[in-house]
């Protein structure tokens, strides 16, 4: 079998229209129908939404938080589009952080999940993420774990990762297999 990954020459938000388009190109070949997205303030979410309108769209947000006590990135106009338009929002614990995050702060030490998270990102910050987001979905009851699904997140703002998986609930990470790489940045 022989497939196509697309490299873009620049990670960033300039990727995300193309990201979109190569994502729900494959999932109407592959007939899947959930679709996982990253977002931090919600604009690739809120266009995800308006590209993947039949499908499920599970948008999973930082943790409230993330960048300061009692703040959510996530704008509520574009929660608003997004519910609207159909999609899920999903706030919660990240799940390479969690307590961990709170033990590198205070101790200056690294634990399991830090160390998960960093060998990743050797696949890049949004193979990291992709990875991240699916299995916190999954956990969610958002996804199932018998189906594939498409999974987009980016490096920094904006979307340059894509990917065809089987979600897994935590219990199960290490039997996660990412099945296609859709595109990536070259760096």
């Amino acid at each position: 079998m022989e497939g196509k990954i697309v490299y873009f020459e620049k990670p960033g938000v300039d990727n995300t229209e193309q990201t979109l388009r190569i994502a729900k190109a494959r999932a109407d070949e592959l007939g899947i129908k959930t679709i996982v997205v990253a977002t931090t303030l919600g604009n690739t979410a809120a266009r995800a939404v308006d590209v993947f309108k039949s499908m499920k769209v599970v948008v999973v947000t930082h943790s409230a938080g993330f960048r300061g006590p009692n703040t959510q990135e996530l704008t509520e106009e574009n929660r608003e589009h997004i519910i609207r338009n159909g999609g899920v929002v999903f706030t919660a614990t990240h799940l390479f952080s969690g307590v961990g995050a709170a033990m590198r702060k205070k101790f200056t030490t690294y634990l399991l999940g830090d160390i998960v998270a960093n060998t990743l990102r050797i696949l890049g910050q949004g193979m990291k993420v992709v990875i991240e987001i699916a299995v916190m979905a999954a956990d969610a009851g958002l996804v199932r774990t018998d189906e594939d699904c498409i999974v987009i997140a980016g490096t920094g703002r904006g979307a340059d990762y894509a990917v065809v998986l089987k979600p897994v609930n935590s219990a199960d990470f290490f039997d996660l297999r990412v099945k296609e790489i859709l595109c990536k940045p070259l760096y």
